[in-house]
C-alpha cells in the first residue's frame, strides 16, 4: 500500500500525521511511503529523517494526495483539500464531523472512506487515539487561562496560585474526562482552587479518590453549573460525547453574572463547543470577548506544541495504522471493532450514527455496507 503523509494546512497547524520510527516501520514491511516536503518541519523533523526512513519526498500535497492509496494526516481537510477526496482513497485522520456539515457533504459525494481518530472505541470504551491530544489539550487548557487571566492580555490580572495572604484563582472544570483530569493537574499543581463538575458520580468519587482534599467534585445540573461559574475566574469547558456534538453547558445570558476580565477556555470546541458563545478561533486570532468575559476557543490547541504532540498522537495511532494497512482496510474493520467504530463515512454513506443525527441526515450500519 502506499501511504500519504501531506503538509498540514490549518492555521498554525505545524503537527505531522506520521513521524520517521513509524514511516521507516512500513517501508520496512513492504509498503511505500510518500511525504510532502517540509510536512514535519513544524515538528522538528526534516525531509532528511524521512528520507533516511525510506520515504519518498513529494514537491505537492497534490502529488501527495493522488498517488496514495491512504492519506494519514492530523486535522480533517481543509476546504483547500476537498478536490484531493476521490473514490478509492482511505483517509486517517481527526475529522470531528458533527459541527461540519460541509465536510461531511464534501466526503460522501467523494465518496471517501474516512477514519475518524477520535471514534475509535476499544472494548473497555476508551478512545485511545483521541487520549493523547486530550492529555495536551487539559494540560494546555490552565496553561492558557493563566496567560489570559494576566491583564495585558485582558484578563481580571489573577495568579492562579496566588500568593501567601492572597487567595489563589477559582478554577472550574466541566467534565471530569482525560481534558478535564489532566487541566486538573495542572490547577492543583499551580496552587489554584479548582472544582470539577461532572454528571458521573463514579468519576466523581474517582477523582475525589486522587486529589482529596485538594478539589472540590459536584455533581453537574444547571443550579450547580451557574452557581460555579459567578465566582470562577477560569472555567475550562472539558465535556465529549463522542462524534456528536457538544451539549452547552454555559448560557449566554449567565455570562452577565460572572466576573468581568474571567476566562472560558472551550476544549469542547472541535465538538462545536459547550458554551451557547463559543465558535471556532484560530491561534493566529485566538480570543474574543461577550459580556466582558474572554473566550478562547482554539480548534487544534496542542498544534502550539507540535513536537510533543506529533510523537504523542503517532504512539497512539500507528499501531491501528499498521492494522490497516497490513490487513486491508475490509478485513481490518471485520477484525477489528475499535477499527470499524472509526469509520465515518463509507462509498458515499455516513457510517456513525452520532454524526447523521448531528447533522439531520441518514446513516448506514458499515457492517451491513461491506
Amino acid at each position: 500500500m502506499i501511504i500519504g503523509v501531506p503538509k498540514e494546512v490549518k492555521d498554525q497547524e505545524k503537527r505531522v500525521g506520521l513521524v520517521p520510527s513509524g514511516a521507516k516501520a512500513l517501508t520496512e514491511a513492504g509498503h511505500k511511503v510518500i511525504v510532502q516536503t517540509s510536512a514535519g518541519v513544524g515538528s522538528s523533523l526534516k525531509d532528511q529523517d524521512y528520507v533516511d526512513a525510506g520515504c519518498e519526498i513529494m514537491a505537492t500535497a497534490e502529488e501527495t494526495w493522488k498517488k496514495a492509496d491512504l492519506v494519514i494526516k492530523v486535522k480533517e481537510p481543509q476546504p483547500s483539500e476537498y478536490p484531493n477526496l476521490r473514490e478509492d482513497l482511505l483517509l486517517f485522520t481527526y475529522l470531528h464531523l458533527a459541527p461540519l456539515p460541509e465536510l461531511t457533504a464534501a466526503l460522501v459525494k467523494s465518496k471517501t472512506t474516512a477514519i475518524a481518530y477520535e471514534t475509535i472505541r476499544e472494548h473497555d470504551n476508551s478512545l485511545p487515539l483521541l487520549t493523547p491530544m486530550s492529555e495536551v489539550a487539559g494540560r494546555m487548557s490552565v496553561q492558557v487561562g493563566a496567560q489570559y487571566l494576566e491583564a495585558p492580555n485582558g484578563g481580571r490580572g489573577i495568579m492562579l496560585g496566588g500568593i501567601p495572604g492572597v487567595a489563589p484563582a477559582n478554577v472550574v472544570i466541566i467534565g471530569g474526562g482525560v481534558v478535564g483530569h489532566n487541566a486538573a493537574k495542572m490547577a492543583v499543581g499551580l496552587g489554584a482552587h479548582v472544582t470539577i463538575i461532572d454528571r458521573s458520580l463514579d468519576r466523581l468519587r474517582y477523582l475525589d479518590d486522587i486529589y482529596a482534599s485538594q478539589v472540590v467534585t459536584l455533581a453537574s445540573n444547571i443550579y450547580t453549573v451557574r452557581e460555579t461559574i459567578r465566582e470562577a475566574d477560569l472555567v475550562i469547558g472539558a465535556v465529549l460525547i463522542p462524534g456528536a456534538a457538544a451539549p452547552k453547558l454555559i448560557r449566554r445570558e449567565w455570562l452577565k453574572e460572572m466576573k468581568n476580565g474571567s476566562v472560558l477556555v472551550d476544549v469542547a470546541i472541535d465538538q462545536g463547543g459547550c458554551f451557547e458563545t463559543s465558535h471556532a478561533t484560530t491561534h493566529s486570532d485566538p480570543i474574543y470577548f461577550v459580556d466582558g468575559v474572554l473566550h478562547y476557543c482554539v480548534s487544534n490547541m496542542p498544534a502550539a506544541v507540535p513536537h510533543t504532540s506529533t510523537f504523542g498522537l503517532n504512539n497512539a495511532t500507528f499501531p491501528y495504522l499498521m492494522h490497516i494497512v497490513g490487513k486491508g482496510f475490509k478485513k481490518a474493520c471485520l477484525e477489528s471493532n475499535a477499527i470499524a467504530e472509526g469509520v465515518n463515512t463509507y462509498r458515499g454513506h455516513i457510517t456513525y450514527p452520532a454524526v447523521a443525527e448531528s447533522q439531520g441526515q441518514e446513516w448506514a450500519p458499515l457492517a451491513k455496507l461491506l
